[in-house]
């Protein structure tokens, strides 16, 4: 993600080309087209997705307008993907974040419950020794009022 913030993008022609990006090539693209225009032209057939069969009736001059308009809705769109996939990650380390944060305070939450378990544990020996102390006092006690009487 840090690579896809730190993108450098620079104007040509009116369109914003994406440069020192790994596996992108429409910079590539755009040049080898250059370099085809300029020793004769716009091959004879295009790919039908790109322009439309009406295309091809038309001139070199205006596919290439068609072309660049397609490319900065492309640029756009991958402006778009590019925004949204930050958000995506700024979105994605807040919830990492929140989950060390959970996961830290349910380790807290867990050493506290330990603690009070053993706290219980050693006060339920202390009331039963308490109540073995009573009951042999109270033994005593009737024991004695039998010796008074």
């Amino acid at each position: 993600s840090s690579k896809i913030r730190n993108l450098d993008v620079q104007s040509a022609d009116d369109v914003a080309v994406l440069e020192d990006c790994i596996d992108f090539s429409l910079a590539k693209t755009i040049s080898k087209t250059e370099e085809k225009l300029e020793r004769g032209g716009l091959p004879d057939r295009l790919d039908d997705d790109i322009i439309p069969n009406a295309g091809n009736e038309i001139g070199a001059e205006p596919q290439i307008r068609f072309l660049k308009a397609k490319l900065r809705a492309m640029q756009e769109e991958l402006d778009s993907v590019l925004c949204e996939c930050r958000k995506k990650d700024d979105e994605n380390q807040s919830l990492k974040s929140r989950l060390k944060d959970t996961e830290e305070e349910n380790t807290r939450l867990q050493r506290t419950i330990n603690m009070q378990h053993s706290q219980t544990e050693k006060y339920k020996m202390l009331s039963q020794e308490a109540k073995k102390k009573s009951e042999g006092l109270q033994q005593e006690v009737i024991s004695l009022e039998k010796v008074l009487q």
